[in-house]
């Protein structure tokens, strides 16, 4: 692996909004992302600098790591976010546990299988420990075969929960944890 992973900084709005932009044209976006690119690409700049400050090196509650080229490109990336006990959480559901919620998790398909995401994972389960974190969880569309492998082989596992999937009637993203350690 040649990457480096790290924690985005305030002023890589710009490369946040392109990567993002990247993934969500993705063949399986609408089963990944919980926005649309027609959505995204209207968003003024304001947005995209308040979502990379909300979620650079040293906010404790939300943290988007990257895994940056040799040559500066992003191929990759995953957003942890902090839910606390009794607080909503992403979802709008009370959190019963204090846990890390990933999600954004995407790298460049000419990256996949390299062991990139592999590295991106490592590390956010690394900050979810270092922060005192025990659960980490994820939601993956139930139709996500490629994802839904991979979450199982770096050791997530179903809990049997499940939400509606938005915009698919009937269809569900199925809840997998892990406890880093």
């Amino acid at each position: 692996m040649n990457q480096v992973i790290r924690s985005i900084r305030a002023d890589e709005w710009r490369s946040v909004k392109e990567l993002r932009l990247v993934a969500l044209q993705d063949p399986v976006a609408h089963l990944a992302f919980r926005e649309t690119y027609e959505e995204s690409v209207a968003r003024p700049d304001a947005f995209w600098q308040e979502r990379a400050a909300g979620a650079a090196e040293g906010v404790p509650e939300r943290r988007q790591f990257v895994a940056v080229g040799p040559d500066g490109a992003w191929i990759g990336s995953v957003v942890v976010l902090v839910e606390r006990a009794g607080e909503p959480d992403l979802l709008g559901n009370v959190s019963e546990w204090d846990q890390a919620h990933l999600v954004g998790v995407f790298v460049r398909p000419e990256h996949r299988g390299s062991g990139v995401t592999d590295a991106l994972f490592d590390t956010a389960l690394a900050w979810a420990r270092e922060i005192g974190l025990e659960r980490v969880r994820l939601f993956v569309h139930e139709k996500n075969g490629r994802a839904e492998a991979f979450y199982r082989r770096a050791g997530f596992v179903p809990t049997g929960g499940s939400t509606p999937s938005p915009g698919d009637a009937g269809e569900r993203d199925l809840e997998f944890v892990i406890t880093p350690g």
